[in-house]
Order: structure tokens, then sequence, then C-alpha cells
């Protein structure tokens, strides 16, 4: 006989997982993580709803449903006042060869379009790898749903053997972005040290390895040459805060 009481079919089985991990979160003050798993979850139980012939587990569904939505929009109403009051804080951590940290990846949920002022802040946009993934995190700024006008970088300038090439790399960036209406500003200074990225919308994102997060490719043939989101990465903190005053005093 098939199986139907709440939690044992397949699909309340994958309900439950979620919205148990979803509930450990919660309890640890993991309040990001917790709310895409309670939307996740939420989701699933919506769909098992659907498939429900039986009223009495109808019933219990829907309690179910409206308790976590209840304590999500609570969630989201305490981030949504943190991110107002400049005390939003979320930290993620890159492992050791770890994949799936494109620019895309790590950078997309906080880009709209409201977002047309970028400010870059690495002191290491020098070696020709490095000038690639500066290039690399342009080309996904001038793509939609962004309206990216100006972008501002600061780092250091190569006093060896690669300032030349530094030089050239980043002024031919600057006039092919201004072949897409977008402003490079450069700037550079011998006393940068701080990594950090600041878009107008109030998003701070530090990167303790700055844009220069990826180890190099095996070779020219090998997954992740192209696809960054393939790419092992070496380790490193990424903490991403939200504050109105995005430009520094």
């Amino acid at each position: 006989m098939a199986k139907s009481r709440l939690g044992l079919d397949p699909e309340s089985v994958a309900a439950t997982t979620v919205l148990k991990r979803a509930v450990e979160l919660d309890s640890e003050s993991r309040y990001h993580q917790a709310l895409v798993c309670y939307q996740e979850g939420i989701d699933l139980l919506l769909q098992v709803l659907k498939g429900t012939k039986d009223d009495a587990k109808k019933c219990t569904l829907r309690k179910k449903i409206s308790d976590y939505m209840d304590r999500a929009e609570n969630i989201k109403k305490y981030l949504d006042q943190e991110k107002e009051d400049g005390k939003y804080h979320k930290q993620i951590k890159i492992e050791e060869n770890a994949t799936g940290f494109s620019y895309e990846s790590l950078f997309q949920e906080y880009l709209n379009e409201t977002v047309t002022e970028v400010w870059v802040e690495d002191p290491y946009i020098r070696q020709t790898h490095q000038l690639y993934n500066f290039l690399r995190f342009c080309e996904m700024l001038i793509k939609r749903p962004c309206n990216v006008k100006t972008i501002h970088l600061l780092t250091s300038m190569d006093e060896g053997i690669g300032k030349g090439q530094q030089i050239s790399g980043l002024k031919e960036i600057k006039e092919s972005l201004r072949n897409h209406g977008v402003l490079l500003e450069l700037e550079y200074s011998s006393s940068i040290h701080d990594r950090e990225i600041r878009f107008n919308n109030g998003w701070m994102i530090k990167i303790g390895r700055g844009l220069d997060y990826f180890k190099k490719p095996q070779g020219r043939f090998s997954l992740g040459y192209c696809d960054f989101d393939l790419r092992p990465c070496h380790e490193t903190t990424v903490n991403i805060f939200h504050n109105k005053h995005t430009q520094k005093a």
C-alpha cells in the first residue's frame, strides 16, 4: 500500500529535510541561509499540498505552510532592518579547491538595475591573470540587470618589469569599457592593503584574496579555463555587508 502520511512520500521527505535545515540555521542565527531554506521548503510543501486529496492532511499542511511563511516573513523583515541600519553581515567561506564561485555566482545576488557605480579596491591588479580577472569582473558589470556607468579602480602600481604591461592592459580595458558607455576611473596607491568592492545600491563585499582567488588552470583545454564556476579556488573568506553610504568619506 502506498505511503500517504506526511513525511513518508518522497515530496514530503524532501520538504521536511529542507525545513529541518532551515530551523537549524535559524537557531544558529544564520538568518540569510535559513530564509533561503524556508522559502525552498515552503515551495516544496505547496507542491505536496497540490497533490493531496485527504482533507485532514490538507489542513495540517496549510497550518505548517502558514507557520513557516510567518517565520520566513519575520526573518526577511529582520534582515531588511539590518540592511537599513548598516548591520547586515553575511560570511562565505570558500574552501581550498572548491568550485562554483565564479564572479557571477558570487555577486549576482547583489546586482540589480539600481547599480550604476562600482568601487574596486584591490592592490593586485597587476599581473596578466589579475588583469584578466578584473576584465571578467567588468564584463559581468556591463551585462543586465546592471546599468553601470562608472567603475572606480584603486590598485597599486607594479614597479617591476610588469609595469608597462599593467599600464597598457588597464588602458585597453578602459578604452573597451568606454565603447560600452562605461567610464573607468583609475587611481594608484603605494599604501593600499584592503580589498573590497562596493556597489552604489549599498552592498559591500570584502574578499580575503580580492579578485585573485582562482587557481591556475591545469591547461588551456581543461575544464575551468573558460568557465570560472568550474575553476578550483584558493581558500579564502568573503564578507558581505550592507550600508546605505557606499562611498567613503
